[in-house]
């Protein structure tokens, strides 16, 4: 018996389509073309992911992988990246004398095309100059220049994000999360002892008991919190004047994404909420974090501050975030581009959250 098939609607956004065969049914669900521009809108945020191959099957070879004359090297220094004198990040050859400077184990991150790719921390260099002790700033804007290569610069990440092409994007991310990682696990967490990296830099081993650590990343929340035509924004103490952004807040261990958006929002501004639902994700390396974006609705608007948390708390409308976003609203700057808040507000603005 052939197949016969025929749609079903069953919202605006999904159709099902029935496969009649012999004996039973089979359901294939098909969202119409809009619904899969949504999704892919929601992974054009920053960091958001360019299909790197991160080749994990490759990482217990990667002595290997080192020798071969097409493998490159992104470079780091005290979190910052090497930037060509284009937007490029720029790649070296395993043998360029900058990297005399660099710790003995490189990061494998993936292949690029035939190209092997790896991360290196040069960060026991000292730019002339330099003062380690000078006090640290919200964002860095400062280029280092190293002598063996004075047609390029370190920069701080954020500084360039919304310059960064996807893949550099992801390669920048990804190399200065995984390098912050090793400098603060140096040390087993089950007994103390030193450990040593493994994997191609996707692991640690203790030789003392036999401990294996990972890579962790933390769950971050971030929310959209509306009333009506109204969102909700806050400020933490000691951002730059003007500086607000959307309510965030970590996942607590043995909570739902869901949860933790509802009680971040009652902690820091006594709001309470309903529904929430998923929008987008950013993985944000300062230095290890990944933002999930969500919508929530609120049920209460009146605000209570808790101090210890926030500093200022306000709805604004859509209305006033459009003067916002065009910088001439009287308090508050536009989110940083690049962050998942500009994203989030952004795409509210223009009613494309879905």
């Amino acid at each position: 018996m052939g197949l016969v098939g025929r749609f079903h609607e069953y919202n605006s956004d999904v159709l099902i389509f029935v496969n009649h065969a012999v004996g039973y049914e089979t359901f294939e669900i098909m969202f119409k073309s809009w619904h899969l521009q949504g999704m892919l809108i929601a992974e054009t945020v920053t960091f958001g992911g360019s299909g790197l191959d991160r080749a994990a099957h490759l990482r217990s070879d990667a002595a290997r992988l080192a020798q071969d004359n097409a493998a490159r090297v992104v470079v780091f220094w005290r979190g910052k990246v090497l930037q060509a004198q284009s937007d490029d990040l720029a790649r070296l050859a395993l043998d360029h004398p900058m990297l005399k400077s660099a710790r003995a184990e490189m990061i494998y991150l993936g292949q690029e095309g035939d190209q092997p790719l790896f991360a290196a921390d040069i960060s026991t260099w000292v730019p002339e100059g330099f003062d380690a002790d000078a006090p640290r700033v919200f964002l860095d804007d400062t280029r280092q220049t190293h002598p063996t290569l004075p047609d390029a610069g370190f920069a701080e990440i954020r500084a360039i994000m919304t310059r960064l092409t996807p893949r550099d994007a992801e390669v920048a991310a990804t190399g200065k999360a995984i390098l912050e990682w090793h400098r603060g696990h140096r040390f087993c967490a089950k007994c103390g002892a030193p450990s040593q990296i493994a994997m191609a830099g996707w692991q640690r081993d203790c030789a003392t008991c036999g401990g294996h650590h990972f890579p962790r990343t933390d769950p971050v929340v971030i929310m959209l919190i509306t009333s009506g035509n109204s969102v909700l924004m806050g400020r933490s103490p000691g951002w730059p004047e003007g500086m607000y952004s959307l309510l965030a807040g970590f996942v607590e261990p043995g909570e739902t994404i869901e949860a933790a958006v509802r009680r971040e929002v009652f902690e820091e501004a006594g709001v309470h909420v309903g529904q929430v639902s998923y929008l987008a994700s950013q993985p944000w390396p300062f230095p290890a974090s990944l933002m999930m974006g969500c919508a929530g609705i609120a049920s209460s608007t009146d605000i209570t501050l808790d101090p210890d948390e926030i500093e200022d708390a306000l709805w604004v409308t859509r209305e006033d975030m459009v003067s916002v976003f065009a910088g001439q609203h009287p308090l508050i700057k536009p989110a940083r581009k690049g962050a998942i808040a500009h994203f989030l507000l952004e795409n509210w603005l223009a009613d494309r959250l879905d």
